[in-house]
């Protein structure tokens, strides 16, 4: 090749070698130490909602399998098919497999792909609350119900009324009162629901558009139902204002997570194609939440998703990487100790030694 050709090449070539590695660790292909060990060693898992039943920490996570489907933007090679619960009464010890909790083929209405489910506990009864898209391959959220925290649950014979989109999360206030908080952009679906209202052909917001917000409702003393429509959370930056979809280290994505921690309700979520988990601050479970930082920084692998959770004296954070496999789509839950400052904010966490 002559050179007045070949410069251009090597020009472009010696670009993207500095561009390689950081879209590396990014996508989960560079290896850091990090500073937990996979919690699941024989099963793929993520996703992990972490709660504190009968005195163990129990785990409601995803289960990653390898399916064959090609991946893409909109999450279809996330193909799951069933749930398993786990749990632990140590951190550093052993972790037990409970086995399947809920099958895809036991959910009348579902038609493909269990994605992060929540659970919550009332009056004797468990509640597994998972996301699915139904016969027409639209996303929508269920519940299903067990005796014991570990299930086997049976599914309701449809979804929750009113539900959309993916990844909720039930909060339970002081005074009783149960929330559900849910949504995710792109292959979520979050962004065809306007005024809680369908349209197959909504695009994915533009980096001049006002950024999607996540949503909640208050449940029913049933537990299986929304006692109220659903309304978006007011997710504001520092100066009061929402985010714009450009604003793609804070903005929400996915993932929502609420806890109640000295007097106040902190909403934390991931960021998505910038790989951020963020929190933000409020005064009342429906919000405002005012953005505070970032909780967790990207892990390996193009999802961040995660929980937090008291248990014997300590906070901890749960959420997963791809250490075992290096892939995608195949991940695996981890912990870590979380800590607050004296002001109330929290640390920031890394889940990598270097």
């Amino acid at each position: 090749m002559p050179m007045k050709f070949l410069q251009p090449v090597l020009a472009t070539a010696v670009a993207m070698s500095l561009l390689l590695p950081a879209a590396f660790a990014q996508k989960g292909t560079l290896k850091r130490e990090p500073v937990s060990q996979p919690l699941i060693k024989k099963q793929f898992t993520a996703d992990p909602s972490a709660h504190v039943f009968k005195g163990r920490i129990f785990l409601y996570p995803s289960h990653d399998i390898e399916s064959g489907v090609a991946e893409n933007d909109n999450g279809d090679h996330f193909n799951m098919k069933d749930y398993h619960v786990y749990s632990m009464t140590d951190v550093e010890g052993k972790v037990k497999n409970h086995g399947v909790a809920l099958s895809l083929d036991d959910i009348p209405w579902a038609g493909r792909q269990l994605w992060a489910p929540d659970a919550a506990y009332k009056n004797g009864t468990y509640y597994l609350y998972f996301p699915a898209k139904d016969k027409q391959d639209i996303f929508r959220i269920g519940v299903a119900t067990s005796k014991k925290p570990q299930g086997p649950f049976k599914a309701e014979a449809e979804p929750i009324p009113g539900s959309y989109s993916i990844d909720p999360c039930v909060f339970r206030d002081a005074n009783g009162d149960y929330y559900m908080y849910f949504g995710g952009i792109w292959g979520g679906q979050l962004q065809r629901w306007k005024n809680n209202q369908y349209n197959s052909t909504a695009p994915i917001p533009q980096p001049g558009d006002t950024a999607v917000l996540p949503r909640v409702a208050k449940l029913s003393a049933d537990m299986k139902s929304f006692a109220e429509p659903v309304r978006e959370v007011q997710l504001l930056d520092e100066n009061g204002k929402p985010f714009m979809e450009n604003d793609k280290e804070k903005r929400f994505f996915e993932a929502a997570w609420v806890h109640y921690y000295n007097g106040k309700y902190y909403f934390s979520y991931s960021t998505g194609d910038s790989h951020n988990i963020c929190y933000a601050i409020g005064d009342n479970p429906y919000g405002p939440f005012t953005y505070k930082g970032v909780l967790l920084e990207p892990v390996e692998g193009w999802t961040n998703h995660h929980s937090i959770v008291f248990y014997d004296g300590h906070w901890y954070l749960f959420y997963h990487d791809v250490q075992i496999s290096g892939k995608t789509f195949l991940r695996n839950v981890k912990v870590t100790e979380l800590f607050y400052n004296e002001d109330g904010t929290i640390r920031k966490q890394n889940a990598y030694k270097n």
